[in-house]
């Protein structure tokens, strides 16, 4: 991925629901004027959530979320739909597409019954206006007579379906299409400021050193997204990155003439990197950061002392954000399991979810120990952290859990004072 692309976590992301046949991926083909989405008569098309990322001006850089027919049946049916509704988690614009000739079923009120509850913002696209009767035939073109003559037209684009905006449109002909991209512009409200990676924690011409280890787990040619990312933030408060590897760090830190503010650590190597950093120098890892971005570091930091109460058998959920071809010592699958038993003594049961799969009964796990979630949006985030909070399920994340194991824990927060003073009212 290059330094210059958003990652799709960053995007604002449109999810488009529906029925089968109500035209959701014609639709997706009109909005960003390329055929990326499979289009047949046959009912089903879309069997597995596709994404596609895309600039959706006058918005910006989003990622369009296709997903498979809301009223699919059978068993393989039933879990296409359990998918696309889980994709209502990450999604911050919703999208329900109905078919205009027959407006609103069952399926389509049930889950827009989920969007309400969830408080994202919505709209009922309206397609297939090509196909309705004389009348609203008639209405087209009058709409396209004024728009080549310069007439005042009463064709009402936006209306209201009980209480949700609503738009006509035709994916086959574009008719409405460029209406329905600026409501949806208009609709999403950005988020209040958020904490950056790093960037707030440094002044200009701050040094920041990060620990990248070069391993068989690594990916090829390039860096993993988190490291990407802390390296932008890092040039965008005019400071300066210094990348080394883990063994190489102790040699790095001598040859530098300032002291740089900030060590940031790949978790897997955060004994070595705490004993190679002197006092007086922050340390923490990309893990801890990305907590803080995702807004669940105060949750993460209290739910790792879940950890000293684990009994043999107990259940601990492992859940990773992204899905990849796990290596033969992967962190999540091999290492924190051995590293949980090594710390506790104890014989838990680990369960493993990656991507969007992410249990909704958390009761019947001890604890949740989550990866940083770089590749989630920030509203997937927080909603597991808030389904494992109202199951009263403590959660943690990798960074965290292993620094606590390692007993530095609290020199990993030092860099956030709330965090710092979290520990030091729980003693720990």
């Amino acid at each position: 991925m290059s330094l210059n692309s958003t990652p799709n976590a960053e995007r604002i992301h449109i999810g488009i629901f529906g029925k089968r046949n109500a035209g959701k991926s014609s639709l997706i083909n009109a909005i960003t004027g390329q055929d990326l989405a499979v289009v047949s008569e046959v009912s089903g098309t879309t069997t597995d959530p596709v994404s596609k990322a895309m600039e959706l001006l006058p918005l910006g850089p989003v990622l369009l979320i296709d997903t498979p027919g809301l009223d699919d049946t059978g068993e393989l049916g039933e879990k296409r739909v359990h998918r696309s509704l889980q994709i209502l988690n990450k999604t911050d614009i919703a999208l329900l597409v109905v078919d205009a000739r027959d407006g609103l079923s069952a399926e389509d009120h049930t889950i827009l019954t989920r969007i309400r509850q969830k408080q994202i913002p919505c709209i009922i696209v309206e397609n297939k206006q090509d196909l309705l009767k004389t009348e609203e035939q008639t209405s087209q073109q009058n709409t396209e007579k004024a728009a080549t003559t310069g007439e005042k037209n009463s064709d009402k684009k936006i209306s209201e379906i009980e209480g949700v905006p609503a738009i006509r449109v035709s994916a086959a002909t574009g008719y409405h299409i460029r209406e329905l991209k600026e409501l949806i512009a208009s609709i999403y409200k950005a988020p209040e400021e958020k904490f950056r990676i790093v960037g707030d924690l440094l002044s200009p011409s701050d040094l920041a050193v990060l620990v990248v280890p070069i391993d068989k787990a690594a990916p090829k040619g390039r860096l993993i997204l988190p490291q990407q990312q802390t390296i932008r933030d890092i040039l965008e408060a005019d400071a300066t990155a210094v990348v080394c590897k883990e063994y190489e760090l102790r040699e790095t830190l001598e040859s530098l003439k300032r002291k740089p503010k900030i060590v940031i650590t790949d978790s897997q190597v955060f004994a070595k990197v705490s004993a190679d950093t002197p006092k007086g120098i922050l340390l923490t890892s990309f893990s801890i950061l990305m907590a803080r971005y995702k807004g669940s570091l105060a949750d993460a930091v209290k739910g790792v002392t879940a950890l000293d109460t684990l009994k043999d058998g107990d259940r601990v959920l492992i859940g990773e954000g992204c899905t990849h071809h796990r290596q033969c010592d992967d962190i999540g699958s091999v290492k924190i399991p051995r590293w949980i038993r090594d710390y506790t003594g104890v014989d838990p049961e680990f369960v493993y979810t990656s991507g969007v799969e992410f249990p909704e009964d958390l009761s019947p796990y001890h604890m949740i120990v989550h990866c940083g979630g770089c590749t989630l949006n920030e509203r997937e985030m927080k909603y597991r952290t808030a389904c494992a909070k109202d199951a009263g399920i403590p959660m943690t994340n990798y960074g965290i859990l292993i620094a606590y194991m390692q007993g530095i824990l609290k020199r990993s927060v030092e860099a956030f004072p709330s965090i710092a003073m979290l520990l030091d009212r729980t003693g720990k």
